[in-house]
C-alpha cells in the first residue's frame, strides 16, 4: 500500500487510551494502554516523511524515527524492532518515560497545530508487541573476542554500554549495588510511569544476549577498582547521580522532611519486596504533603503521594510553569490527579513545632534575566512571605554525581561537583585510559535517553580500543 503523505489531514493524533483519574490513583499501574496493530499503523502513517527529519535530530540517540514509523505503517513489526534497537538499547522504556514533548514530538513538523505524530507511543508499541510475538535480538553472527569489560551500574548508561559490547563479541559483566537491574528505572521512577515488569523483561533479553549481571555488589565495598582493572580489559563507570542537592533551608534536617529519592526508593522497596539501600518507608496517608521542586522527580513525588492517600499535595516551584524543567505531560497528569501548584514561590524555611513539621515558609518571586541554562532567574519580592501548611515535606531539588575518594587514587579526574571528566576525542574515556564513563556520572542528573546514548558511545570507544590492542598483540606474536 502506497504511503499517503496527507493522511494526517484525515487521521487526528490519538494517544493510547488513558485510564480515568478515579481509577488510576487507586493503584500503581501504568496510566496509558497500548495501541493495537491497526491503531499503531494509522498513527505511524500520519508521519509525512520529512526530507529533513527534525524529530530524529532532536532525539538524543538519533533514532531512525521516520523509517520505523513507515515499517509499522506497512505492518513490518519485526523489521521495525530490529531498526529501533540499532540506535536505542531501551526503546520500550524511552517510549514510556522520555519527555517527547520537549524532544522528538516537540520538533515534529505536525506539532504546529496539527498534532505531532505520537512517536513515543509507537516506539513503546514496537518493542512491547515484537517481544510478545517472539522477536529477539539476533547475535548469531557475533564472534567472541575473549575480552571482558566490567560495567559498574545496571542503569541506562551501563545497559547501553553492555549492549554495544556484547554485540561486538566482548563479554560485559555488569555490577550493581541494587538487587534488581535498572538503577533509577527500577528504584526512582514510579510504576505508574514504568511498570517494573518491563525492566525485568529487558534483563531477560540482555541475559539471553549473553550479558552477565552481578547484583547486590557494590564497588568499593564488595569489589575494588583494583580488582576490576586486574581482571578485566576495561572498566565502564555508569554509577549515576544519587547525591541529593540540598537547599540550605532552615529546618531542612528536621523531622518530617525527606529527600525525594529516599522517598521513591522506599516506595519501590515496599512494592517490590526488596531492600535497596537509601530508601525511607514513609506513610503520608491523611497528611498535607508539600513537594519542593519543579522537575520530573518532583512530579513523581507529587503523584506517588496522591496514590498513598495524602490529604493534599502541594508542589512549590520558584519559577512559573513555562520555565519548569520537567515534562509538560507529567505536570498535566499531576494536575489531573489533584496536585495543587504554587508557582513563583521560593521556599525560605521549613517550620516545625513540638517535633513535627507545620509548614513551609515561602516568598513570592518575580522572573528576571535568564541564567546560564537559559531559564529566567527567580528574584524574591520584598514583604511577600507566607506559610503553606504541611505535615510532610519532600525535597526534590535535583541530584549531583557521587565522587568516591578512590577516583583520585586511579588518576580519574573529576569536576568540583563530582562529575567525571571525559575526553572530547575518545567518547567516554576518563583520564585513566582503561576507565570509561557515561550518563549522570558525567553529565549530572539528566535524561534516561542521554544516559543510554553516553553508554553506547563509550561502548564503541571501548570496542575500538580493545580491537586495536588485540591487533597489536597479534602483530607482535606474528613478528616473534
Amino acid at each position: 500500500m502506497a504511503h499517503d503523505p496527507f493522511q494526517f489531514l484525515d487521521v487526528p493524533r490519538a494517544d493510547p487510551e488513558k485510564r480515568s483519574v478515579g481509577e488510576r490513583i487507586r493503584d500503581s499501574g501504568e496510566i496509558y494502554g497500548q495501541y493495537d496493530a491497526t491503531s499503531a499503523a494509522r498513527q505511524a502513517g500520519r508521519c509525512i516523511q520529512c526530507g529533513i527529519p527534525y524529530c530524529e535530530f532532536k532525539c538524543p540517540v538519533h533514532n531512525y524515527i521516520p523509517n520505523w514509523l513507515r515499517l509499522i505503517e506497512e505492518g513490518k513489526l519485526f523489521e521495525a524492532a530490529e531498526l529501533s534497537h540499532r540506535t536505542n538499547t531501551l526503546p520500550e522504556i524511552c517510549g514510556r518515560i522520555c519527555p517527547q514533548d520537549r524532544l522528538c514530538e516537540g520538533d515534529c513538523t505536525l506539532n504546529d497545530g496539527l498534532g505531532a505524530v505520537s512517536i513515543g507511543s509507537v516506539e513503546k508499541y514496537i518493542t512491547d508487541e515484537a517481544l510478545k510475538q517472539g522477536w529477539r535480538p539476533d547475535l548469531s553472527d557475533v564472534e567472541p573476542t575473549g575480552q571482558r569489560v566490567a560495567v559498574i551500574g545496571a542503569g541506562p548508561a551501563g545497559l547501553g554500554c553492555a549492549d554495544i559490547l556484547i554485540r561486538n563479541g566482548i563479554q560485559p559483566v555488569v555490577f550493581d549495588r541494587y538487587p534488581r537491574i535498572g538503577g533509577l528505572l527500577t528504584y526512582g521512577i514510579p510504576p505508574f510511569k514504568l511498570d517494573k515488569g518491563v525492566v525485568e523483561t529487558r534483563r531477560e533479553i540482555m541475559e539471553g544476549m549473553g550479558v552477565v549481571f552481578r547484583l547486590g555488589t557494590e564497588l568499593g565495598r564488595d569489589v575494588t577498582l583494583d580488582d576490576l582493572l586486574a581482571g578485566y580489559d576495561a572498566v565502564f563507570l555508569g554509577m549515576g547521580a544519587y547525591d541529593a542537592v540540598r537547599g540550605g533551608l532552615p529546618g531542612e534536617d528536621g523531622p518530617g522532611v525527606v529527600p525525594a529519592l529516599a522517598y521513591l526508593i522506599g516506595r519501590a522497596n515496599r512494592l517490590l519486596g526488596t531492600d535497596a539501600a537509601g530508601g525511607v518507608d514513609v506513610d503520608v496517608a491523611g497528611q498535607r504533603v508539600v513537594v519542593l521542586g519543579g522537575g520530573d522527580t518532583a512530579m513523581d513525588c507529587n503523584r506517588t503521594s496522591i496514590r498513598l492517600g495524602a490529604r493534599s499535595v502541594t508542589c512549590v516551584y520558584r519559577r512559573d510553569e513555562e520555565n519548569m524543567p520537567g515534562s509538560r505531560k507529567e505536570v498535566g497528569h499531576a494536575k489531573e490527579e489533584g496536585v495543587e501548584f504554587h508557582f513563583r514561590r521560593q521556599p525560605v524555611a521549613i517550620e516545625s513545632s513540638n517535633g513535627r513539621v507545620t509548614g513551609v515558609r515561602v516568598v513570592e518571586t518575580q522572573l528576571g534575566e535568564p541564567d546560564s541554562r537559559g531559564r529566567r532567574r527567580a528574584e524574591p519580592v520584598p514583604d511577600s512571605e507566607e506559610t503553606i501548611p504541611a505535615d510532610r515535606v519532600i525535597v526534590a531539588f535535583g541530584f549531583n554525581a557521587e565522587a568516591p575518594a578512590w577516583f583520585d587514587d586511579h588518576g580519574i579526574a573529576r569536576y568540583e561537583d563530582g562529575r567525571l571528566l571525559v575526553s572530547t576525542d575518545v567518547p567516554g574515556q576518563t583520564t585513566n585510559p582503561r576507565v570509561f564513563a557515561g550518563g549522570d556520572a558525567v553529565r549530572g542528573a539528566d535524561l534516561v535517553v542521554t544516559a543510554v546514548f553516553d553508554g553506547r558511545e563509550a561502548g564503541r570507544s571501548i570496542v575500538t580500543r580493545l580491537s586495536a590492542e588485540a591487533g597489536a598483540a597479534a602483530d607482535a606474536t606474528s613478528a616473534a
